[in-house]
């Protein structure tokens, strides 16, 4: 039987101590496979005792501890890697939650990230309240407007809906459906290179001649506007502004018919369509639209107005008896026409103070309308 190499006793022993300190270090248990402390010893024994098998116990016992270590290490690397991994979700977590738990303190307990959302309390979960919003009020509702439109007095209805600034605004905000821009009957009537007449040869009703006033030619307007103008005549001559007297009035289908050919056979169509309507789009044919002129003894031309005391008169009162000038300087892209300082549009007292305060220049903008540049 051979003795024991006094030099491998040490070598376990200094083994067996630093495996002892590994092991103590983990807190993962060993793989049940793996041979424990004792029984390496037990083999290690049983190795020096047997005389011909000494060297090769050895190898077998440093085999099996070689297994353990690796065995250990494996463990080892796996852990890390679940830790690793698990730091890798929180970081992506925090940073697409912006500044969330994770992101305000440092210092939060890694149980409350995964506790979930907080319980729902006994009395339940709280209902919003939402706030009831009124109906947009709109004079369609108001009985005393709808009577005053089934009447045809316009007057009165603009008066029911609140006043000129106040039945604007509701046509303009598209609150006011049984308010029609189209209706040629109606004093608000639209007519432009987009807006034909309903029917194209529509022709006025109530025509009269206004009294006290120098016709040019025969040519009658509405009841309503007729009488404004003979109140702006006798107001521009009491004021010292000189006469005022008109060329044309109401004109009929056919009338507007001959008035454009004519402007065509001058200087062509495009030409025409910048200074008179076509039949059909004419405000003349509405009864409420007339082309004044100045007068002193004689009358002068349409031309002569704009330069006229009469026409600086006119600008600053007309407004005053319902009228506004229909096509302004600087507006054609709007209104489609060159200006013409001559052309009063009758629209009421009451919307023609609107439009005068709140400095409109085209009833297309004044009623909130797109541009009729062309047909």
């Amino acid at each position: 039987m051979m003795s024991p190499d006094p030099e491998l006793s040490p070598r376990r022993a200094a083994r067996a101590e630093a495996e002892r300190l590994a092991t103590a270090a983990l807190t993962i248990t060993p793989a049940a496979d793996a041979p424990t402390r004792r029984q390496l010893r037990a083999e290690s024994g049983l190795a020096a005792e047997q005389e011909g098998s000494g060297i090769r116990a050895l190898l077998a016992v440093r085999g099996l501890t070689l297994a353990a270590r690796r065995r250990r290490a494996g463990v080892l690397a796996a852990a890390m890697l679940i830790v690793v991994a698990g730091a890798v979700a929180i970081g992506a977590a925090a940073s697409a939650g912006g500044a969330g738990p994770v992101a305000e303190s440092a210092d939060v307990d890694a149980s409350t990230l995964v506790a979930g959302p907080p319980a729902v309390p006994d009395e339940g979960l709280p209902v919003p309240q939402i706030a009831a919003v009124a109906a947009t009020a709109t004079p369609c509702d108001d009985p005393a407007f709808t009577a005053a439109l089934a009447s045809g007095d316009d007057a009165a209805a603009i008066a029911a809906a609140g006043g000129g600034s106040a039945f604007r605004a509701a046509v303009a905000a598209g609150v006011a459906p049984c308010v029609s821009l189209s209706d040629p009957n109606r004093e608000w009537v639209v007519v432009n290179k987009q807006r034909p007449l309903d029917p194209l040869d529509y022709r006025a009703g109530d025509l009269v001649m206004p009294q006290n006033v120098r016709a040019l030619e025969e040519s009658s307007l509405r009841s309503a506007p007729a009488s404004a103008l003979t109140e702006l005549v006798r107001a521009a001559s009491d004021a010292g502004a000189g006469e005022i007297g008109y060329l044309s009035a109401f004109r009929s289908y056919a009338t507007q018919q001959s008035t454009y050919a004519g402007r065509v056979d001058v200087g062509g169509v495009e030409e025409a369509d910048r200074e008179s309507a076509r039949a059909g789009y004419s405000e003349h044919q509405t009864g409420l639209a007339v082309d004044i002129v100045p007068c002193d003894g004689s009358c002068g031309t349409l031309d002569d107005i704009a330069s006229s005391s009469q026409g600086a008169w006119v600008r600053d009162h007309a407004w005053e008896y319902g009228f506004i000038t229909r096509y302004a300087e600087g507006r054609e892209s709007v209104s489609g026409y060159l200006p013409e300082a001559w052309h009063q549009r009758y629209i009421g007292r009451e919307l023609a103070r609107a439009y005068h305060e709140g400095g409109y220049t085209t009833l297309e903008e004044f009623f909130g309308l797109p541009a009729a540049p062309t047909y």
